[in-house]
């Protein structure tokens, strides 16, 4: 059994984060406390008898086979396995899952019950961990497409304390210990390293699994890319990149029967001097080592960028977190007037 300070610990992680919807299953599973979460886990979750629930998480996740459909998820760690609890709308989401998921048709559905799907990833399969930009989401691997999932966590504390957990539960995982090391000569071991691009910092765990976390190319060839948006205006050198942030741009249903709004995803990135909308895609890169060819789209897909000089004002929501900011922008037609008249009368 749990010690008391872990279930309460749990309890207070079971909470759907408020601007994200779910089916009644997963309502369900947040509505459950303390011993009864337990229970819950080792009555419908767990695969064996003397595994330890360790964590709970709710977050958006993304698989490899799926990268366009974004669904939430709670993800339960264990001392055994991460198991991703999945909204019941993700199964009808995509024709094309039925032979990742092999769902039969059960006459369950006009029934009381509800049903969620279960993905499981055993910590015995698990292969490396990638620890996106400031930590707003990670990318866990096992050894094929089926096993590769992104979690969107959009908040580094909840990343970092689900790696430290993860880490801690693989500290009790027996693995074969690695073969010792050859001894390389001189020429092998300076004649591999000239690939010309700087490796990613790896964390080796005792378990063997890695643990890869960015290095500051990311960001320059984050710049480079964001510089190329601006038409060459600015300096390379001058451009710094002072926010990184996994936000939602909400676009707003008029005429439907609440005035819903729904969430898109997007990459937000601020400069000294224009602000961008990415579509950036948070499971195909790195590349795995199975992969045959690389992925359809760039990682980074420009969808909005302005200036900031050309900001008007900024409208700030009063609900609690998340916050809702919506900048409004005058739209100058002829923007670079202004600065080529300056330029041209006022020297080099």
């Amino acid at each position: 059994y749990p010690s008391e300070f872990l279930l309460q610990k749990i309890a207070e992680d079971n909470q759907i984060p408020v601007h994200l919807h779910v089916s009644v299953s997963l309502q369900y599973v947040a509505g459950l406390k303390g011993n009864d979460l337990v229970e819950f886990f080792h009555g419908n979750i767990a695969e064996v008898e003397n595994e330890e629930l360790r964590h709970l998480m709710w977050s958006s996740v993304l698989f490899y086979k799926t990268p366009n459909v974004e669904v939430m998820a709670c993800v339960l760690l264990s001392t055994k396995a991460i198991y991703f609890l999945l909204d019941d709308s993700f199964v009808h989401a995509d024709e094309h899952q039925s032979d990742f998921w092999n769902k039969e048709n059960s006459d369950c559905e006009n029934s009381a019950f509800h049903l969620s799907c279960c993905f499981v990833l055993k910590l015995n399969d698990l292969q490396s961990v990638n620890v996106g930009l400031f930590d707003q989401y990670f990318r866990i691997t096992g050894h094929s497409a089926d096993h590769i999932v992104t979690c969107l966590t959009r908040d580094s504390y909840n990343t970092h304390t689900f790696i430290q957990q993860l880490m801690a539960v693989l500290s009790l995982l027996a693995r074969t210990p690695s073969p010792e090391p050859v001894d390389k000569d001189f020429y092998s071991e300076f004649g591999s390293k000239n690939t010309g691009k700087m490796e990613n910092y790896e964390l080796i765990h005792s378990s063997r699994v890695k643990f890869i976390y960015p290095n500051e190319e990311e960001i320059g060839d984050l710049a480079f890319l964001v510089a190329e948006k601006m038409d060459g205006l600015t300096n390379l050198q001058s451009l710094n990149i002072l926010l990184y942030v996994l936000a939602f741009q909400v676009n707003h249903i008029e005429g439907s029967v609440q005035n819903t709004s729904s969430l898109k995803p997007k990459t937000l990135i601020l400069t000294s001097s224009d602000l961008f909308l990415f579509d950036e895609d948070y499971i195909s890169y790195p590349l795995p080592e199975f992969a045959k060819e690389p992925p359809k789209r760039d990682k980074y897909q420009l969808t909005d960028g302005r200036r900031i000089r050309d900001l008007d004002r900024v409208l700030m929501g009063y609900q609690t977190y998340p916050q809702a900011l919506t900048f409004v922008f005058d739209d100058v037609q002829n923007q670079d007037l202004m600065q080529n008249l300056t330029l041209d009368h006022f020297g080099e």
